[in-house]
């Protein structure tokens, strides 16, 4: 059954896109892009597609002519799969994403360390290929795995700073490009390579010490943002819900002459509050997710590490919308 998901996937993926498709996945930690994912996925969809059409669509085309059933079953049977792929497709693409960001911040890391025991190694008169082979280690994980990587390419007749700027462009990293750069460099024209290793490990460290002390700096505002996220804007459209309910109240107890003798019109139109609750649903949504995304630059320096805090913004602004929401509700539900 594997295997015939893994070819029935692989089919459903042009040629041209697999190596894209394979190096995306493996910056991610994956050894090989996982087809038979997505020969399951055609199978699930194909499933949902069934009870869809069968309960909420065919009994309500039934009664129309044949023409019609079968156009309506065409059409849910081709859109529907689209839609449940389209948005599997995009939830995996963020994850991995995520991933791929957290492996990067991972390595950037372990670096230094695993530059440390290649310095020595250096220092003991190890070359700098043996040094690299001699320092990989377990507790260096990623790092690990990828000079492994970088060893077996050389040993099949790579060229070895060849293997190693792949590593380094495997991964959108500027540090992890900088520091191998500089190394690369040092080793093509035969320098001293323990020295350029130590500097580069010293600069590792200050930058390290560097966005630590702007990422503390920076404290108050992503507090302040998540304070306006959470809290206050949840209950400003709260408060606001409330006071048209009760402006609403008003225009509709005053009679016509007495509302247009008013210097202000109580009626405000003709707003549908459940239209404004609508409204303050998707604006807090909107909200939610640009804030954690400034949030992420803020701290991070990089979009992709808010991706994880939009969930956790979007429920919990919903969350005491509708808290605030009901508490205001008690406290002027006898003014109406």
């Amino acid at each position: 059954m594997k295997i015939f998901a893994k070819e029935f996937g692989k089919a459903f993926i042009f040629k041209k896109i697999r190596p894209d498709l394979k190096r995306f996945f493996m910056k991610a930690g994956y050894d090989d892009v996982p087809y038979e994912l997505f020969g399951y996925l055609f199978y699930m969809t194909l499933v949902i597609t069934f009870f869809v059409h069968m309960i909420f669509i065919y009994p309500r085309v039934q009664s129309y002519s044949s023409l019609t059933i079968v156009l309506v079953t065409f059409l849910s049977w081709v859109i529907i799969p689209l839609t449940i792929l389209s948005l599997i497709i995009v939830y995996l693409y963020f994850d991995l994403t995520i991933k791929i960001f957290k492996r990067t911040k991972e390595i950037e890391t372990i670096l230094p360390e695993y530059l440390q025991v290649v310095s020595s190694n250096l220092k003991g008169g190890l070359s700098f290929e043996r040094s690299l082979w001699n320092a990989i280690n377990p507790e260096f994980s990623i790092v690990a795995k990828e000079i492994a990587i970088v060893s077996k390419k050389v040993m099949t007749g790579n060229d070895l700073t060849e293997a190693l700027l792949e590593f380094t462009e495997k991964y959108d990293s500027p540090l992890l490009k900088r520091s191998f750069g500089l190394i690369i460099g040092e080793v093509e024209s035969g320098g001293q390579i323990a020295f350029i290793v130590d500097k580069v490990i010293e600069n590792i460290r200050k930058t390290r010490i560097l966005k630590e002390e702007m990422a503390a700096s920076t404290l108050t505002y992503m507090i302040f943002i998540g304070a306006i996220v959470i809290l206050i804007a949840p209950g400003l459209f709260a408060l606001s819900f409330h006071l048209l309910n009760i402006m609403s109240g008003f225009s509709a107890q005053v009679s016509l002459n007495a509302a247009q003798s008013l210097p202000v019109n109580l009626g405000g139109g003709s707003l549908n509050l459940n239209d404004y609750r609508t409204f303050s649903i998707l604006s807090l949504l909107i909200i939610a997710f640009f804030s954690s995304i400034l949030i992420s630059v803020i701290q991070t320096g990089d979009v992709r590490g808010g991706l994880k805090y939009i969930p956790a913004f979007m429920i919990s602004s919903l969350f005491f919308y509708f808290l605030f929401t009901i508490a205001l509700g008690g406290i002027f539900g006898g003014i109406v």
